[in-house]
């Protein structure tokens, strides 16, 4: 499977460090975030990497280049306006060539382990999402996982919602039918759901938003606690 990452964002809540570049390539230690992302994806068997970007997106075609280094490939996707996430995702399915194709945040850290996702039939499930446990700043979660490892937008299960971690496998089917123009996959996501074509499944281990510079902080916390170890 190829994988895309979204890193299209403003970075906005990460001012002032995203005043000269963008939020992907903040450095954890000596590496940036969106590096960590792609090795991550690369050790799960990831053959190859689309990115799409708009704010100071060249620095980021700069820093890693066709992907050689990191023995993937990488291709971009420009954006002359900012697209949101399907609005993105729909531009890049030429370049992302399969059917089903892995969907991560370029913002999020993590431990997961990304050969744990498997490709889509388009059938009986158009997304496969992963799920975390609520953070601080999402208390009250996004979705509802029930026994058959279905995913909805149950209100009536509030206290059982949990986090959407950035994370997932779509089928180029949730887009079908749709120009490239800005659009958020959250409701192409509700419709799914509605129609039980959304799986899931919840992820224990490490996970952080990296939304701002606090939390930043934290994911260098712990990469220097682990290189001292």
């Amino acid at each position: 499977m190829r994988a895309m990452i979204l890193a299209a964002g403003l970075g906005k809540r990460m001012q002032p460090l995203t005043a000269d570049k963008p939020k992907p390539l903040l450095k954890v230690g000596d590496k940036t975030l969106i590096e960590y992302q792609i090795e991550r994806l690369a050790e799960g068997g990831i053959t190859g990497v689309v990115i799409n970007h708009f704010y100071l997106g060249a620095m980021i075609e700069e820093a890693l280049g066709d992907g050689s280094q990191f023995d993937i490939e990488i291709l971009y996707s420009k954006e002359a306006i900012r697209l949101d996430t399907a609005g993105g995702i729909i531009k890049s399915l030429p370049k992302l060539k399969d059917d089903s194709f892995i969907v991560v945040n370029a913002d999020i850290w993590t431990d997961f382990d990304f050969s744990r996702l498997q490709p889509l039939d388009g059938k009986d499930s158009l997304a496969h999402l992963v799920l975390v446990e609520n953070a601080e700043h999402n208390p009250h979660g996004d979705f509802y996982i029930d026994e058959s490892r279905k995913v909805h937008e149950d209100h009536d299960a509030r206290d059982k919602r949990l986090t959407f971690s950035g994370i997932s496998v779509m089928h180029k089917k949730l887009f079908e039918g749709f120009p490239i123009q800005p659009r958020s996959t959250i409701p192409l996501l509700q419709e799914a759901m509605a129609n039980n074509l959304v799986s899931g499944e919840v992820y224990d281990g490490l996970w952080i938003d990296v939304g701002t510079p606090e939390r930043l902080k934290v994911v260098n916390k712990i990469v220097a606690q682990s290189n001292a170890n």
